[in-house]
């Protein structure tokens, strides 16, 4: 599916970006800890107030007070105030599309070496967690191109990354349009530093991905089921193009630690996707063969048609395929909750200056 170019460019970022270090001042969000544990984060306003059904903190009680600081409400109740980290506003921002957590982000960061004054292209923005990572990895220096095929997840990407950072990035171009399609208009051949494919079909970008990347660059693909990594993988193999691929996925499991009591938690953060990366090579470049013992099985018929796309009826009347959630085994949602998240986060961008409980 070949969808509309454009880029976006929304007129709902506010001017003033919030500090990310020293003493609390209007225009930065606060994260209050309160005695049971319970966050709340709220943007420092002039006569803003922050209520709960035990008392109240006046904004203008924090203005001045350092990060890391112990503040009283008005029944006397004390709260931690610390500006929020980037995991937790990624974890408590509006969504359209699930997120790439935390834990996967970090990990794309280190095994594609996204370094300062980078050309980075990301394809598939969901609701901009990533992106928002990438930016701050990047610098002013670098540079992000994030291709989405959704005009709502767009939407909701710029104004999170609005909400966060006071403004669009100016180092960032966000397409409305396939990256097949619209890749090769942005960036010159041979420009791209890194590639990040966050996609239900990423193996069907190989050669276009392999044409925009640098010698020695790194395409990182965010998959969620196994049979979607063994058809990347099967596909950058296959062309030639690139070092034998690794995949890989993290879990994370929390401890509790309180005196003696020192036990694995009851709940962790387990399987969310899988990464696979490969290396361009050289032009002319012959990858050499790795000495294993023969695959015992084969791709049958059946393997095919699972990942063949679902033919569907184009505004032209013509028939094509097209990859669909379904398809993939991955459920989406509708397009009335979506415009519903848009307005959520376009809201949530305007409104930075009126606090809000998480």
């Amino acid at each position: 599916m070949t969808a509309t170019e454009q880029t976006s460019t929304p007129e709902l970022a506010p001017s003033n970006a919030p500090k990310l270090s020293g003493p609390f001042g209007y225009g930065d969000r606060v994260q209050l800890t309160g005695p049971k544990g319970r966050l709340n984060t709220v943007t420092l306003i002039p006569g803003g107030e922050f209520h709960s059904h035990r008392g109240m903190i006046k904004h203008d009680d924090l203005i001045g007070v350092p990060d890391g600081s112990v503040v009283e409400n008005s029944s006397g109740e004390e709260y931690l105030a610390l500006r929020p980290l980037l995991s937790d506003f990624v974890m408590s921002m509006p969504r359209g599309a699930a997120i790439v957590y935390p834990k996967d982000a970090a990990q794309i960061l280190s095994l594609a070496d996204i370094f300062p004054g980078a050309r980075v292209v990301e394809a598939g923005v969901g609701s901009g967690a990533l992106s928002l990572h990438l930016l701050r990895a990047v610098g002013d220096c670098g540079e992000l191109f994030s291709f989405e095929r959704r005009e709502e997840f767009a939407e909701i990407a710029t104004a999170n990354a609005a909400a966060f950072s006071g403004a669009v990035p100016a180092n960032w171009t966000v397409t409305v349009g396939d990256l097949q399609d619209a890749l090769p208009s942005h960036c010159e051949a041979g420009s791209v530093d890194r590639v990040v494919l966050d996609m239900l079909a990423p193996w069907e970008c190989v050669d276009v991905v392999a044409e925009a990347l640098k010698p020695g660059g790194v395409v990182i693909c965010y998959v969620a089921t196994v049979t979607q990594l063994s058809r990347v993988a099967e596909e950058l193999r296959r062309s030639g193009l690139f070092t034998h691929p690794q995949a890989n996925e993290t879990m994370v499991r929390g401890w509790h630690v309180e005196g003696l009591a020192v036990r694995p938690d009851h709940r962790m953060v387990a399987h969310t996707g899988f990464l696979i990366t490969a290396r361009r090579l050289a032009p002319g470049a012959k990858l050499p063969q790795l000495k294993r013992r023969a695959s015992k099985g084969e791709y049958t018929e059946a393997d095919v048609a699972a990942w063949t796309p679902d033919l569907v009826a184009g505004s032209d009347g013509n028939e094509r395929s097209e990859w669909t959630d379904e398809s993939i085994g991955q459920w989406s949602k509708s397009d009335k909750v979506l415009r519903k998240k848009v307005r959520a986060a376009q809201q949530f961008a305007r409104e930075r200056g009126a606090g809000d409980e998480q």
